[in-house]
């Protein structure tokens, strides 16, 4: 059972598995994953409520698996990792998502991490607004 107190939170993230690493000499997909992993871990005993959402790098794959994780429960947050829209390539991606976000979570905070070890910074600068 959810807190009510604590703010819900979604986190969309470029599943590690979808990005090209070939650009990312001093990063690979099993760092990429055990930095994303470990920092969801410090997400979960938090002021926030998190749901985290991978997405593959195909914006209408992405769409549909954020709409399915819309239609279960509403949020107050809404973080987009920085491989969504930071790397030119997922620019298409990157406003899928805003656009998508925009129409079905009306009044939704954004918030954009700089790292997965920033999450929570994100998080809580955008909580200050909500």
């Amino acid at each position: 059972m959810t807190d009510p107190a604590r703010l819900r939170a979604l986190t969309i993230g470029l599943h590690p598995r979808a990005l090209d690493y070939s650009r990312l000499p001093d990063l690979d997909e099993e760092q990429l994953t055990a930095r994303v992993d470990a920092a969801n871990a410090a997400l979960r005993d938090t002021e926030f409520d998190i749901t985290p959402c991978l997405v593959s790098a195909s914006p209408d794959e992405a769409e549909n698996d954020i709409r399915a994780v819309l239609a279960t429960r509403s949020f107050d947050l809404v973080m987009v990792g920085g491989a969504v829209r930071a790397i030119p390539e997922h620019t298409l991606l990157f406003e899928r998502v805003v656009n998508l976000l925009a129409e079905a979570a009306p009044g939704i905070r954004f918030c954009f991490n700089t790292s997965p070890e920033t999450t929570l910074d994100a998080l809580r600068r955008a909580a200050a607004f909500a």
